[in-house]
């Protein structure tokens, strides 16, 4: 993708054919890809769900080689395989997902780990002060603060409506942070970097979109 802010027009642009129902349909799509910024290679609906990469396909990671790494301002840097991970006690909770483009996903069952539980191996420095996520779909991160991200709705998803996470949905695990726009919700994660400052800017938010991706009041609400 260029480095290039998208700019609130654009993003207004993307707001409008979401709440205007264009994702729908062969003529929407051809819309859609016309007001999604030049570098997201792919839009694939599945299930009323709308599947954007920033790249030329879906990453594709193979469960066995999988590996979490945990480490930045931690007492002691920890690596969790896919298995570790389902090893670790589990949360659900049924949300919704809303992404910043209009559309909306209700009542989403997930299932994974909440960041309490996963941090607490690698054990937090006290000067930690947020997390970034990084994703195998290289360049994107984007971070949380530590009081956003150990809220009790905010997980490390494995399974999504019963199964395991597709490869489309970030198999083998996602953030989900259901109070603010799907673009905070990384897929594929494979670093989680505790920072000692909330400074960096994730993937979107280099390019005009809000740090603090709050559900209408964020991004022009």
């Amino acid at each position: 993708m260029h480095d290039r802010a998208i700019g609130r027009a654009a993003f207004l642009g993307l707001v409008g054919a979401g709440v205007a129902g264009l994702f729908y349909g062969r003529e929407g799509m051809g819309l859609l890809g016309r007001l999604v910024p030049d570098g997201v290679q792919s839009i694939v609906p599945t299930s009323g769900w709308r599947i954007y990469t920033i790249g030329a396909s879906i990453p594709r990671l193979d469960p066995a080689e999988y590996r979490l790494t945990i480490d930045g301002a931690v007492r002691s840097p920890v690596t969790y395989t896919l298995a570790d991970l389902r090893r670790l006690p589990q949360a659900e909770q049924v949300s919704d997902f809303q992404c910043v483009t209009g559309w909306r996903i209700q009542n989403v069952h997930w299932r994974g780990v909440r960041f309490r539980t996963l941090l607490e191996e690698a054990g937090l420095r006290s000067n930690a002060k947020a997390l970034r996520f990084v994703s195998a779909e290289v360049p994107y991160d984007d971070s949380l603060t530590l009081p956003q991200a150990l809220a009790g709705d905010v997980m490390l998803a494995l399974d999504m409506d019963g199964k395991p996470l597709s490869h489309a949905h970030g198999f083998p695990a996602r953030l989900v942070m259901p109070r603010m726009y799907g673009y905070k919700g990384v897929k594929w994660v494979t670093r989680i970097e505790a920072r000692t400052t909330h400074t960096d800017l994730g993937f979107w938010e280099q390019r005009g979109y809000d740090k603090d991706a709050w559900i209408g009041a964020s991004n022009g609400f």
